[in-house]
This record gives C-alpha cells, structure tokens and sequence, in this order.
C-alpha cells in the first residue's frame, strides 16, 4: 500500500446490516402478507364528501351524527383547517350517498354547513388502481435493471435494485403495521423513494467504479470502505436537509399531503442506509473488483497496431 488513507470500515459490520436487513424484510412481507395494506378510497372504491362548516365544530359530533344515521364506518377528519372536514365511506355504497350523508351534516350542525365536492369511485375502478400501480413499482424496478446495468456494470445492476427493492418493501411493511392509509398518493411516494434511492446509489456506485478503476494497493472491501466515506458528507447533508423538510410537511402540510410525506420520511431514511451499506454490501457479496470493470479488448485489436 503505497499511500495509507483514513476511511470508515463501513464493511465491517455488513454482517449485522445484512441479518438486520433480513429480519426487516421478513418482517413486512408477513406484515404485508396476513396484516395487508390499509387501502384508501383510491383502491378499494367508496365514497368522499368535503364539506365546509361557518364554524369549527368537533369531529366527535360529526362521528355521532353519521353514526346515528347508521354510517358506522365513516371515517371523519379534518381537512386543511378546523372549519375544513373530509368524510369517507368504505366501498359497497352508492353514487347517490354523497347527497344523503350532506343532508345529515346539515340538520345536525348549528351552522351551515357548505359543499366542497363529492367523489365516488367504483370497486371495479380501485382494484384496476391496485394492479396498475403493483405494475408500475415493477416497471420502475426492471428499467432501473436495465438503467444500471447499461452505465456501470451487471453486478452493480444487482445491488441496486436488490436496494431499491428492499427499500420498498420495508416503507409498505410500516404502512401495513402502523395501519397508515394507502392511497394513490402514498404510491406516488414510493415511487419518488425509487427515484431518490436510485439517485443515491448512482453516486455511491460512481465513487466506487471509480476507485476501483484509479486506486492500487488497496483490496476491493477497502476500496468500497473508502468510497463509502468519500460520499458519506454528501449523503449525510442531502439526506438531512429532504429528511428535514418532509418533516415539515408531514406535521403542518394538511390532511392531503401527510401520508405522502410520511411515505416517504420511512422511504428516505431506509433509502440512506441502504445506499450506505445494502449496495455495497451486495457487491463484496458478489466479489466486485477491478477486473469486473475492465473493458475488454477485441479480438485481432493487436494486429491493428502493426504498421
């Protein structure tokens, strides 16, 4: 070792990342499995009214007013401000519910009580939902295969999206045990978590393909413990700062946009630790090393540099 450079052995405790990251996997897939997902409106069809009252009132009374009238099911919360309220009825009801479950509102507030819109979405129409964005999440997976593969290197191909499958997974098995709604908002975020997970595997991959390429003297485990510490401030600081305002938004951002941050704050935080230790961690599993990256010569290239 010509040179002795101070790094972090981050690959030292790939053993316990990788048991850690077992035990979590295992756990949503179970989760997932016999608990499920706790779909919103958007897959499993019903019905949504906002309405706007004159004056606050308290969601409790809005519950007992619903319930009274036999809507035991309703899910009542506010919306945007306490004046603001978002009522949800599961599927199985008609188009027609939205007018009855506003006519209840309005005999038993104090106050008016003013429409903002009504949606209804048919059960047929939130299952398509379901399969299509089962379908997207695997497209994503497949082209950043293909992606990966293309600009860096099979191996890589691998860790990367044995990463962002990890990640994905492990943002829906805490949606499926905390009981979080999942909607096509939440979707949508799982989906960003790709794209931010992706984004920051690229860059640890970079930094690795290139010390492999550059760096002697050094064995590929210390290569990759280098690399690792090369990017950790700028992990560190993008994660920080995304982590900080997707807090922002999950506890002042509304009804609206909560569970899409809270996606992906579990999203983002997971995507960190795999881009730290679940990719590179693939790669000494599947003995990366310089030779990996080498470009391999053509046959007959020697004769073409005879005169």
């Amino acid at each position: 070792m010509s040179e002795d450079k101070k790094f972090i052995r981050f690959m030292s405790a790939r053993k316990l990342a990788a048991v850690l990251s077992l035990l979590a996997v295992t756990a949503s897939l179970l989760l997932i499995a016999f608990k499920g997902l706790n779909f919103g409106l958007d897959f499993t069809g019903g019905t949504l009214i906002e309405v706007a009252y004159e004056e606050a009132i308290p969601l409790e009374e809005v519950r007992d007013s619903l319930a009274r009238e036999g809507y035991d099911n309703a899910v009542v919360v506010n919306f945007g401000s306490d004046t603001d309220v978002l009522v949800r009825l599961p599927v199985g009801l008609s188009p027609e519910l939205g007018e009855q479950v506003l006519a209840v509102l309005r005999n038993d507030s104090p106050s008016g009580v003013e429409l903002q819109r009504i949606e209804f979405v048919g059960p047929q129409v939130g299952e398509e939902l379901r399969e299509q964005g089962g379908l997207a999440v695997l497209l994503a997976l497949a082209v950043v295969l293909v992606y990966v593969a293309m600009r860096f290197q099979m191996k890589f191909a691998y860790g990367a999206v044995l990463a962002l499958a990890h990640d994905v997974i492990i943002t829906l098995g805490v949606f499926a045990l905390v009981g979080w709604d999942f909607d096509l908002t939440v979707l949508a975020a799982v989906l960003a978590v790709i794209g931010y997970s992706l984004n920051d595997s690229i860059v640890v991959a970079d930094r690795i393909r290139e010390n492999l390429r550059g760096m002697r003297g050094y064995t590929p485990i210390d290569i990759i413990n280098i690399s690792l510490t090369d990017t950790l401030g700028r992990t560190l600081v993008t994660s920080g700062t995304t982590l900080l305002v997707l807090i922002a938004l999950a506890t002042v951002g509304g009804e609206m946009i909560h569970s899409f941050a809270l996606a992906l704050l579990v999203g983002v935080g997971v995507g960190t630790y795999s881009s730290v230790f679940i990719v590179a961690s693939l790669l000494v599993a599947m003995n990366i090393s310089p030779e990996d990256l080498m470009v391999p010569e053509k046959e007959g290239a020697e004769l073409d540099d005879l005169p």
